[in-house]
């Protein structure tokens, strides 16, 4: 179901505009570069309005927040929905604190949003107003598993459809829903979670799928998260082979990324739908 959305990327290069973490900012270029798409890191609140007229999408991730990055989200943000672009909200730590909860309800408010990406406890908190967090991880209590699965798909749906956006629940189960039709995703591997980033990178994919496939916005993210996990589950073997460690296996992400072809990630796919 992938090879024409992944064709269509390595073929248009998406311009992603990025207002992401800046711990994890070069990982998100590299993997953008990797995946056959092209990145932008402007922030500057006096700019991102202009550096989104020039892009194919819009990439916001709140992982180090501060009130400067939320006026530039905000400007980059209105403008991308004049302009019709896809936009991918990633709300790091929702729920976290005060002032990161609010500022991701004033983004649900100001901006359309194309597709919301977190994890469980993320997505509880923008259902409910309010949630807890472990720092920016999911809490464990929240932690979707076989036997809260279909609780889980029926709860994306409706959070789908409250937002107007495709919803993506990530995790050791990967959920991308809109309000009709949910994708269960099982790829991946546990390593991921010991490298700071995959999930800034895995939003940059997001973005730049939904950018080259304006009209697919549900399939172009199941593709990438698809994409993100089997590199991951093809980047631990080679961890293995090496006897190498996590630094590493960063790397050995992105290699698997660039190496990337329709076939393999047809191949590799571990995907229902539901």
């Amino acid at each position: 179901m992938f090879k024409t959305l992944f064709e269509n990327v390595q073929q248009r290069t998406p311009l992603v505009h990025c207002i992401t973490n800046y711990v994890t900012v070069n990982d998100v270029a590299n993997v953008l570069l990797a995946a056959g798409g092209s990145p932008i890191m402007a922030d500057a609140p006096e700019e991102v309005a202009d550096i989104i007229s020039i892009c194919t999408s819009l990439n916001l991730n709140i992982g180090t927040l501060n009130s400067r990055a939320v006026e530039s989200m905000l400007l980059a943000g209105r403008q991308a929905n004049v302009l019709s672009h896809p936009v991918v909200l990633d709300p790091v730590g929702a729920g976290a604190s005060p002032f990161r909860t609010e500022a991701t309800f004033r983004l649900l408010e100001d901006i359309a949003f194309t597709v919301i990406k977190g994890n469980i406890s993320e997505m509880k908190t923008i259902h409910s107003g309010s949630g807890t967090t472990k720092g920016v991880d999911a809490d464990i209590s929240d932690a979707v598993t076989e036997e809260t699965l279909e609780a889980t798909v029926a709860f994306a749906k409706r959070l789908a459809d409250r937002n107007d956006a495709v919803v993506a629940i990530t995790g050791a189960i990967d959920i991308v829903a809109d309000r009709n039709k949910a994708y269960i995703i099982r790829n991946g591997h546990p390593q991921m979670a010991n490298v700071s980033g995959t999930g800034c990178m895995l939003s940059g994919l997001i973005a730049a799928y939904c950018g080259a496939n304006p009209e697919q916005s549900l399939d172009a993210t199941a593709a990438a998260v698809c994409l993100m996990g089997v590199s991951g589950e093809l980047a631990y073997e080679r961890m293995i082979r090496n006897a190498a460690g996590t630094s590493s296996y960063r790397s050995y992400i992105i290699d698997e990324i660039s190496n990337m072809s329709a076939e393999i990630l047809e191949g590799g796919a571990k995907i229902e739908s539901r």
